[in-house]
């Protein structure tokens, strides 16, 4: 009598603690269940193998495409820093570059090794140059650079944060370090136009930069550093000055200049005029121009299919290794006498 009554009491106490099912919804009661219907695969060594190699084979002709399209681009790179310095400076670079009364001018030569089809892209590329500093990186205000003297704190910006009592537009050391060099470029006696509109990113002039915003006293300390700009201008179409902001986080990059929207012929002469400002020489940095071409797939860059190309043929390597596995020590499935628990000692 006391086990009976011991079980229906416990019967009881269990029936009770049970959640009604009534006035819920069957999806409900399978979501807190964790009973909803699900793909359960089991991954058997034919489906190994076959996923191993169907990703591999799939891997492969995206690395082969996209190798073609990177070797598909024709580019021209041309260090020039060291060329523009005069013959009796080139022992003394930076006494050269920091010297205002001597001409900066130079002229270079590039060949064109392939029929280039526009636009082409002409981009600057520095070396050894660090924009990725701690320091640097900070010395910048985004919230001046959007609503100018509207916003007042350029604590941020030191040391280039006050000339002369007001706020500098735009403060801090990554607009006052701008790149200044420029190019001209001819094709014998024809002048080849670069385009300079478009070359930053739309939301940068749209949302980071202000339409009212005027750099109307940029470069006016005792210390000038890169370029300047006109006062005339706002920051929004200042493209060169929003260009650069963007701070690379390598210390070799490339920054885009312009575009030159006309076909080049292989074996073109194209002259090169340029004004050889920027101080490079004080870091053992360097300077290259560059002009480019672009595909499907952006720039010249061999990595990206490399990397799709080795890991598809890494999957398939695995995959026969999987299969000859399988092969040569093929077992059966849900035979429990192969786990480890159940196996039965060797007699001595």
């Amino acid at each position: 009598m006391e086990m009976d009554g011991g079980s229906s009491s416990s019967s009881g106490i269990g029936a009770d603690s049970v959640p009604s099912r009534e006035g819920r919804s069957n999806f409900l009661y399978q979501f807190t269940q964790q009973d909803l219907p699900a793909c359960k695969p089991v991954l058997s060594p034919a489906w190994v193998i076959s996923i191993f190699f169907v990703v591999g084979v799939i891997f492969i002709p995206i690395g082969i495409a996209s190798l073609h399209a990177s070797q598909s681009v024709v580019q021209v790179v041309y260090r020039y820093d060291t060329e523009c310095v005069p013959e009796p400076f080139r022992s003394n670079k930076l006494a050269y570059i920091q010297n205002d009364f001597i001409t900066k001018n130079c002229t270079q030569y590039l060949k064109i090794p392939k029929y280039m089809k526009a636009p082409i892209y002409v981009y600057y590329q520095l070396d050894n140059y660090y924009q990725n500093h701690r320091r640097y990186v900070k010395s910048r205000s985004d919230k001046q650079l959007l609503h100018g003297l509207k916003y007042h704190d350029t604590s941020s910006c030191m040391p280039e944060d006050v000339s002369h009592g007001l706020p500098i537009v735009p403060c801090g050391l990554v607009a006052w370090s701008m790149f200044n060099d420029t190019y001209s470029f001819f094709r014998g006696i024809d002048e080849l136009k670069v385009n300079r509109k478009d070359i930053a990113w739309k939301s940068d002039r749209d949302h980071k930069f202000g339409k009212d915003v005027y750099p109307f006293n940029f470069q006016n300390g005792t210390l000038v550093g890169g370029g300047t700009l006109d006062p005339n201008i706002p920051l929004s179409d200042q493209e060169d000055l929003i260009v650069w902001m963007r701070t690379s986080a390598l210390p070799t990059f490339r920054k885009l200049y312009g575009r030159i929207e006309e076909d080049l012929e292989a074996d073109d002469i194209i002259s090169v005029k340029l004004l050889n400002n920027y101080n490079t020489y004080s870091f053992s940095g360097s300077k290259k121009i560059v002009l480019s071409t672009s595909s499907w797939l952006g720039g010249h860059n061999n990595f990206l299919g490399f990397a799709y190309v080795f890991v598809g043929t890494s999957f398939i390597f695995i995959a026969f290794v999987y299969l000859l596995l399988h092969v040569k020590n093929p077992r059966s499935y849900g035979d429990t006498n192969n786990i480890s628990w159940n196996w039965k000692p060797v007699s001595g």
